[in-house]
């Protein structure tokens, strides 16, 4: 799919009649612009042998945004006309009332490209995609005579985008989506468990239907569910913690990545408000913010309000030394965009969200960070968590740990919990793994009722003096 063929203010909202609407919308204001959207997404899940649901989405609108100082006006419709967009512009220009204001440059424009732009739904049939589900249960289920039921998920999305700005300036879009799912539940002698695993990205369908991807990530589904099959009831106390590399990552995005997001540190609401240029991390902690790795889940060649995405370095040797930006924050904080403007879709506003958020690895062996723990657990794969933004303390349920005693590994455990403050955390820190790793794509964040894709990474991080919160006491 040619992002030629998205052209609404070629059509629908031609940019003869929809710039004067726009430029009256925002007469007085800094910043603003139309931003236009068409999305569609299909799912199609076969649980226990058959296909449980089948589901194709389309949807397109539009959002009218006019900013002024610290105050947004929004208005969106699901209908491509002069006429609605004329009464967006009516109704967004009300928060920006009369009186001067100096219009905000336009983002520097880009040539990269950081995935394809064909569409990954039409790019394999609906039978042939079905038939890959139905291959990935027999196969599943052919590894274990324990594996009693399987569940597999097949999803792709396409997002056309295109966004025009009061002077002229327009940028197009268009964003693939993939994933694929598989879980399986054991049962031995009357115990269940079950175990996950998936992944995907901003790619096409033809690599995750290919069954060197899927036997691999049936293979993994089934290792943790036997894994979890062995487990006994976790410990509970504070003690040392190693993090696996990769998707654990995902403590890091919620205890720390969220706190540091422009507009919680211009209202003074984060943990890490007023502290640009201190150390907040043990020496030897990077983090960085990166929406240009190309063909990653929470990749964007440019971010929702058309700047181009970045590379940004948050976190510098324990140093906090910068924030994720959208243009609303930066210009009042007096800094730049960093390409980290994102919305869930044409009804909402955009926002200072994550991309790619990670830790660089060290230089220590993972399995001497094992070793260094005297009594503690070995986290390898994480589930669900709450954070509180203003203070970071968070909670984290983990989907696979191991009991480690004088630096060798036990029993798996079953039911443990990570329970900290992301502040106190960073400076906890006593090793890096030099094994860092991205997750395999499949993480989604939320904030203020938006959801947005995303990627986390990390190396193998040994944490002093983590509470967790197990079922044995």
């Amino acid at each position: 799919m040619d992002d030629s063929t998205f052209s609404p203010f070629e059509t629908t909202l031609p940019e003869d009649e929809a710039l004067p609407i726009l430029r009256q919308a925002l007469n007085g204001a800094n910043d603003g612009e139309i931003f236009v959207e068409r999305r569609k997404s299909e799912a199609l899940v076969l649980d226990d042998g058959r296909v449980k649901s089948a589901s194709f989405d389309a949807a397109e609108g539009f959002g009218l945004r006019a900013v002024k100082d610290d105050v947004a006006g929004y208005a969106h419709s699901t209908t491509l006309s002069i006429e609605a967009l004329r009464r967006a512009g009516e109704t967004a220009r009300l928060a920006v009332g009369d009186g001067g204001g100096t219009m905000a440059p336009a983002p520097k424009p880009t040539n990269r490209k950081l995935y394809t732009d064909q569409d990954p739904i039409a790019a394999q049939s609906f039978p042939v995609k079905v038939e890959t589900l139905r291959e990935i249960d027999a196969f599943a289920r052919g590894l274990d005579s324990r594996v009693v039921q399987v569940s597999a998920t097949l999803a792709a999305s396409i997002q056309e985008i295109e966004i025009l700005r009061a002077d002229g300036v327009r940028v197009r879009d268009v964003r693939p989506m993939t994933r694929l799912n598989v879980s399986v539940i054991v049962d031995d002698q009357g115990r269940r468990e079950s175990g996950s695993a998936g992944g995907g990205g901003r790619v096409g369908l033809d690599g995750l239907i290919a069954p060197q991807d899927w036997q691999a990530k049936a293979r993994e589904a089934l290792r943790i569910a036997l894994v979890n099959l062995e487990a006994e009831p976790a410990p509970a106390g504070e003690m040392d913690v190693v993090l696996g590399p990769g998707w654990p990552g995902i403590l890091l995005h919620e205890a720390i990545g969220h706190g540091l997001e422009g507009d919680f540190n211009r209202k003074g609401s984060s943990a890490f408000a007023g502290l640009m240029g201190q150390r907040i991390a043990a020496p030897g902690v990077t983090v960085l913010d990166d929406g240009t790795i190309p063909d990653r889940r929470g990749s964007i060649t440019v971010d929702d309000e058309g700047t181009p995405s970045q590379k940004t370095t948050l976190i510098e040797d324990g140093i906090l030394v910068g924030f994720m930006q959208d243009r609303q924050n930066a210009r009042l904080m007096g800094v730049d965009s960093t390409g980290n403007g994102r919305r869930q879709s044409y009804a909402h506003a955009p926002m200072p969200r994550m991309t790619n958020t990670y830790m660089l690895g060290g230089n220590a062996d993972p399995a001497d960070l094992v070793r260094d723990i005297k009594d503690g657990i070995w986290a390898v794969g994480f589930g669900g968590g709450q954070v509180d933004i203003t203070n970071g303390k968070f909670v984290f349920s983990c989907t696979e740990a191991y009991r480690v005693k004088d630096g060798k590994v036990g029993a798996p455990v079953k039911g443990a919990t990570l329970i900290g403050d992301g502040a106190t955390a960073l400076n906890q820190i006593r090793a890096l793994g030099n094994d860092m790793a991205l997750d395999p794509g499949m993480g989604n964040c939320g904030k203020q009722g938006q959801w947005v894709p995303v990627g986390v990474g990390q190396p193998s991080v040994l944490m002093g003096g983590l509470t967790v919160g197990g079922s044995a006491t």
